[in-house]
């Protein structure tokens, strides 16, 4: 349950009012709180992780494959490529496919300082943060009233997506949300500093922040991933060019041959009704042609409408259970995936990473939501990279998948919104545990992408 917060400084932050959460029984629970899950289950955790990673090792390395295309390539000559420019003090301001906020430049020289090359360095980096990030999940689940299902969720999930997830950049960035998320409401100054690093890398960490319990928690966790993204993004500004190049590059994209707006164009090009091309296009295989514009447009506007529902229900909830944060990030995070103009195979990552946080919580209205989401994520690694190809010219079985794929966000998307109010609204029934009312707000030269990914389509 939610209590109200006690004298200054009861939680280490200092303050009062707002919302503290309290070490209640879960929603459900009766008077006696069950137990905190059998630790016998870490073997079983432990035996699937290390089983699935030596899976995603032999896959990287080509030792097992599952399609002819290799996704390494992303990491030895694209990422590498801008290590190289990094390297001499400046962003690859020419090179459209640097896509990234200036965060996503410690990353690409964080392999620089391993002793071994490139590629292998940063295999081993993704195998650092995944190991982080179930940790962190396992410790969630080991207090009263938490679960193990967050870690089932990672532990699986990961693997799902095939070898892409150790060949993008995306993992260690789920790693740093998912820590951020998880200790946010009890230690929000440190959550919101790690959220707000997050977001320097990839800006939808941030978003992890939406369901944050009004009052005190909120304030400080903004103000705190405020500072640190603005602290660093002034750092990397003032001692490196172009850092934020990456916006008009951004507003200049087009649909993604992946996303949702892609669907009517592949249905019309399967049927013979669209005639336009497809070609690499800012670091993406993009439809270009008759309606992209309108579609794009229409993707913008989705976005708006999805964040401006978000804005009304935090501003009309009445009850923050102690998963409402974790359930209102995934919510948030499927409207922007769902509405985005470009949907690639490593953004599952993020999805299956706030999916495992809600599920740490007994409690959490996800649980569906997380099944749709590793359905989803299994469909995407049929897409890319075993079908690819068909993807791309628009052949009857890559269009059904991906139709299947995005149809199913899109449904995912929505019952996540839906569970969420019903959630915070009690229009669902209600659990034999008191939630108390929120307290009310106080008044007071360089490009190695584009040759490269170019050379791929032709």
């Amino acid at each position: 349950m939610l209590a109200q917060d006690g004298a200054a400084g009861q939680d280490g932050s200092g303050g009062s009012g707002g919302i503290a959460l309290a070490e209640p029984p879960e929603p459900g629970a009766t008077a006696i709180t069950p137990p905190a899950p059998g630790r016998g289950a870490l073997w079983g955790i432990s035996a699937t992780w290390l089983g699935t990673r030596t899976l995603l090792v032999l896959l990287v390395t080509g030792i097992l494959k599952i399609s002819n295309l290799d996704v390494t390539t992303d990491v030895s000559v694209i990422y590498h490529g801008w290590y190289e420019v990094l390297q001499t003090g400046t962003f690859p301001m020419d090179d459209v496919t640097w896509q990234y906020p200036p965060g996503a430049a410690l990353v690409m020289l964080l392999p620089g300082l391993l002793p071994w090359s490139y590629l292998i360095s940063f295999f081993v980096l993704c195998v650092v943060f995944d190991t982080l990030a179930i940790g962190m999940l396992v410790r969630s689940g080991l207090r009263k009233g938490r679960s193990f299902a967050g870690a089932w969720v990672w532990v699986i999930g990961v693997p799902l997506l095939g070898p892409t997830v150790y060949c993008r950049y995306d993992i260690l960035v789920t790693a740093v949300a998912v820590a951020g998320l998880l200790i946010v409401l009890r230690r929000p100054v440190l959550g919101g500093m790690l959220l707000g690093l997050g977001g320097l890398v990839k800006l939808w960490p941030l978003l992890a922040l939406a369901g944050t319990p009004r009052g005190r928690r909120t304030r400080l966790s903004w103000t705190a991933a405020a500072a640190m993204l603005s602290a660093l993004a002034f750092l990397l500004a003032a001692g490196m060019n172009g850092a934020f190049e990456f916006l008009t590059f951004q507003a200049n994209r087009g649909i993604e041959v992946e996303s949702l707006g892609a669907l009517p164009l592949h249905f019309a090009r399967l049927f013979g009704d669209w005639h336009g091309l497809v070609s690499m296009n800012y670091g993406s295989v993009e439809l270009l042609g008759p309606w992209v514009p309108v579609i794009s447009k229409v993707s913008i506007g989705a976005t708006l409408v999805g964040f401006g529902w978000l804005l009304y229900w935090r501003l009309r909830a009445r009850r923050w259970q102690p998963s409402t944060t974790y359930d209102a990030a995934l919510a948030a995070l499927l409207i922007f995936t769902v509405t985005s103009r470009v949907i690639s195979p490593q953004y599952m990552v993020w999805l299956v990473g706030i999916a495992a946080v809600c599920l740490t919580v007994r409690g959490s209205s996800q649980r569906p939501v997380a099944v749709m989401v590793l359905v989803a994520t299994v469909l995407t690694t049929i897409e890319f990279p075993m079908i690819f190809g068909q993807i791309v010219s628009s052949q009857p079985w890559g269009v059904v998948v991906l139709a299947a794929r995005n149809l199913l966000l899109l449904a995912a998307t929505i019952v996540s919104c839906r569970r969420l109010w019903l959630s915070t609204r009690g229009a669902a029934p209600q659990p034999a545990t008191e939630v108390l009312p929120t307290e009310p707000e106080s008044a007071y030269p360089v490009r190695p992408g584009i040759a490269y990914e170019q050379s791929l389509l032709d």
